[in-house]
């Protein structure tokens, strides 16, 4: 049994590492945040157990969860880099499918077309907007920006102010707003599934996804020209990987001294 019970704490601690390993590797990655390993015991009784002589038979991952803390904001300068300050994930919909995934990456590009998008071609959701700027529906869409306006005038730039509204700038010298960028906030935010390229699917544990406006209620401000880096510190990290070896190393010794132990009765037996 011993084995076993070791066996089970070599495999948490390759979990623990993995884990490490991969919260390193991203420590670089834009609004990467990252995750812990949980564990919890095993133990073997029944109705009929003595509870003083309970022995435990090992452990297993309870679960690996994501810490989703604010990570430092860097200044990049780019009118298209958004950073949130704060609550909320910027919704961006596949263009095949409209299936819709969350990120704190806000790396914008402009497509050929005015589509506001990621770096995967994803179009990034908006409120629509009046005149003036002011959301005229509760339900977030795509947003395109006009490459000429009813002049005939070329598109010069593009800016997203602190309310995240979308402000696009023609060579004749005249403006127009195309919407305002809309940030969706989750009842359990661990509980989104994570997909890849810093992005994160709703799930039945994180609840639907509520939109609303930057700046308002439990909806993080939008600072323009920067992004939100990793949230990894890599001197926790390295604590946490020099503790994750020492605990597979100590598994693996009571192996070794189980294997002791097993081979010293079977040369009794001789």
């Amino acid at each position: 049994m011993s084995f076993f019970t070791s066996l089970s704490g070599l495999k948490n601690a390759e979990t623990d590492l993995r884990v490490i390993a991969h919260n390193i590797a991203n420590a670089e990655t834009v609004g990467f945040k990252k995750s812990s390993a949980q564990f919890a015991d095993l133990v073997a009784s029944g109705s009929n157990t003595d509870p003083r002589r309970t022995a435990g038979i090992g452990a297993t991952v309870s679960a690996i969860t994501q810490d989703f803390a604010l990570g430092p904001i860097e200044q990049t300068g780019r009118s298209l880099d958004l950073a949130i300050n704060g609550d909320g994930f910027l919704a961006f919909a596949n263009p095949v499918s409209g299936d819709l995934s969350f990120t704190r990456n806000g790396n914008l590009q402009i497509s050929a077309t005015g589509a506001v998008q990621d770096s995967l071609g994803s179009q990034l959701q908006a409120f629509p907007v009046d005149a003036a700027g002011n959301p005229t529906a509760a339900v977030p869409v795509d947003v395109t920006v006009p490459l000429t306006n009813a002049a005939g005038s070329a598109l010069a730039n593009v800016t997203i102010n602190g309310r995240g509204t979308i402000n696009a700038a023609y060579a004749d010298g005249t403006a127009v707003a195309v919407g305002q960028v809309a940030l969706a906030t989750f009842a359990s935010p661990t509980g989104l599934r994570a997909v890849g390229q810093t992005k994160w699917e709703a799930s039945g544990d994180s609840g639907a996804p509520a939109f609303g406006n930057p700046g308002i209620g439990n909806y993080g401000d939008l600072i323009s020209g920067a992004l939100e880096r990793s949230n990894v510190d890599l001197a926790e990290e390295m604590v946490g990987l020099l503790t994750a070896q020492r605990n597979f190393q100590a598994n693996a010794r009571a192996i070794d001294t189980a294997t002791t132990i097993s081979q010293t009765v079977i040369n009794l037996q001789r």
